[in-house]
């Protein structure tokens, strides 16, 4: 025989809830459903953003890293070049000019080349920004 002041015995009469007090409860439920329902949604969306920008981010230090290569590569061969016309010089006149030639061309080509490096940071930023963009206008829609 179950012991009647055991409160997880069998024989105790199960709990009945109000109709108000269910209804509230129910309620509750549903509101939780559907806002777990939007976190899971923009948890979403947030990964894909991120992989994304991490995809664009990779491609452009790619891009960065191939051109820093190829300047590097293009001002050893300048500096070879130099070297080897040097080589061939046959008076100081001679080597200042053309010293002050490479000089001058390396400045030009150093110039370019930061240009070139700054318009390739620019643009990196500006697609590596754009799907944080479009990941916080399908986040945040204006109120209608």
């Amino acid at each position: 025989m179950a012991d009647q002041t055991d409160p997880f015995s069998s024989s105790v009469i199960p709990f009945q809830l109000p109709e108000q007090m269910r209804a509230f409860a129910e309620k509750g439920v549903n509101q939780a459903r559907e806002g777990y329902a939007k976190f899971k949604d923009a948890a979403e969306t947030h990964n894909s953003t991120v992989e994304a920008v991490i995809s664009t981010a990779s491609k452009g230090v790619a891009e960065v890293s191939s051109t820093l290569i190829d300047i590097a590569k293009t001002n050893a061969n300048a500096s070879f070049d130099f070297a080897h016309s040097l080589i061939g010089v046959k008076s100081p006149s001679q080597a200042l000019e053309l010293w002050s030639g490479f000089a001058k061309s390396q400045f030009e080509a150093f110039t370019g080349q930061s240009k070139q490096l700054a318009e390739l940071g620019q643009k990196i930023a500006a697609d590596t920004a754009e799907p944080i963009k479009t990941g916080a206008n399908k986040l945040f829609q204006p109120a209608a």
